[in-house]
């Protein structure tokens, strides 16, 4: 049974992080923009029927829901958690691996991806985010902020500087990166 053990405040004034008690996710992240986009993922598509919900991410250990300025979030916290306590994790999609990449690109992403996971993920989870790779062509890295940090003006321009001055230092100095 998933249980909310904490709810955290995020730098996103209409973003709450609610840490759970177990592991919904190995290694992926999914983020959900829309109901629409949550159609197959049935834990985001139970949330996104409480109202007040545009968006939706969640990985590991926790969930982030943002809300409409004009919801409260009295409507949303209270039935989110009860919903979490009969929700069965089985009915989550499985997760897919990451397919298509030839070995130098591989071997490229692969090393991004490790920085990204000791550097850049902790502290952007920590603030109830992610960050999604979406593409690598040649040494520009196309990446997508998700959760709180997908709304947040901070992550826009300032933790994207960051990131692509962290990954010129730690991995090529011709590392461009760039938002989706």
């Amino acid at each position: 049974m998933i249980q909310v053990i904490d709810v955290e405040l995020t730098p996103n004034p209409q973003a709450l992080k609610f840490i759970l008690n177990e592991k919904i996710l190995k290694y992926e992240t999914r983020q959900f923009q829309n109901k629409d986009e949550a159609n197959s993922d049935p834990l985001a598509k139970l949330i996104f029927d409480l109202e007040g919900v545009v968006s939706v991410f969640y990985m590991d250990k926790f969930i982030t829901v943002e809300k409409t300025k004009e919801s409260q979030w009295g409507q949303i916290q209270r039935p989110l958690v009860s919903l979490l306590k009969s929700f069965d994790v089985s009915t989550i999609p499985a997760e897919q691996e990451l397919k298509g990449l030839d070995e130098d690109a591989t071997q490229l992403y692969r090393k991004i991806n490790e920085i990204l996971n000791q550097k850049v993920r902790p502290a952007l989870a920590y603030d109830g985010g992610g960050l999604e790779v979406l593409g690598l062509d040649g040494y520009t890295l196309k990446i997508r902020y998700q959760g709180a940090c997908g709304s947040c003006p901070t992550s826009i321009r300032g933790t994207l500087t960051a990131i692509e001055s962290l990954l010129k230092k730690d991995v090529n100095s011709a590392i461009e990166v760039i938002p989706a």
